[in-house]
């Protein structure tokens, strides 16, 4: 069973059809939507400040999500997708977003609608991503811009495989 754990009288909330690996961990200030998958040792940490988490969103195994306390928070929209090993670190991240294996967000980083974040790229602080981009490296760089209805198609393809993943889990619970 998934650790789930109240801190400072605030105890995480989810919405509807939400799956949570055994060993994932939830703390304090967390919010998740609808039909979130949160993985297996995923650490989700609203201890020092608030976490919000739209609906459809997978947080793959290992990632972690965090903030600072009194001067980040994180906001990830719908329909995004967070690789195994990711962090995010009081960033913003927009609606229908891939976020790539070990791929590091940091502080007040922005990421637009509709982008793709390369597997071990580095978004450093306060970095602000354009609606439409592919970005990897380290630090990461603009790799190109692309059709948002391309981009739309690719985040979206990895959202509805997490649910389906989701039901061969619950599948195997009866």
């Amino acid at each position: 069973m998934a650790h789930i754990k109240p801190l400072r009288g605030i105890t995480p909330t989810f919405g509807q059809r939400c799956f949570l690996a055994d060993n994932a961990t939830v703390i304090g200030d967390v919010i998740l939507g609808d039909d979130c998958s949160v993985w297996f040792n995923t650490v989700i940490r609203g201890d020092v400040n608030y976490i919000r988490i739209g609906n459809s969103v997978n947080i793959q195994d290992g990632a972690v999500i965090h903030c600072n306390y009194r001067d980040s928070v994180v906001i990830i929209e719908d329909n995004v997708s967070i690789g195994h090993n990711a962090i995010v670190h009081g960033a913003h991240i927009g609606e229908n977003v891939l976020i790539g294996m070990g791929a590091i967000i940091m502080d007040h980083a922005r990421v637009g609608e509709n982008c793709i974040i390369a597997a071990g790229t580095i978004i450093t602080k306060n970095t602000i991503i354009e609606s439409g981009s592919v970005f990897g490296g380290t630090p990461g760089s603009l790799i190109r811009k692309q059709k948002p209805e391309e981009l739309r198609r690719l985040t979206k393809r990895s959202a509805e495989h997490y649910k389906m993943y989701v039901k061969w889990y619950w599948e195997g619970e009866e």
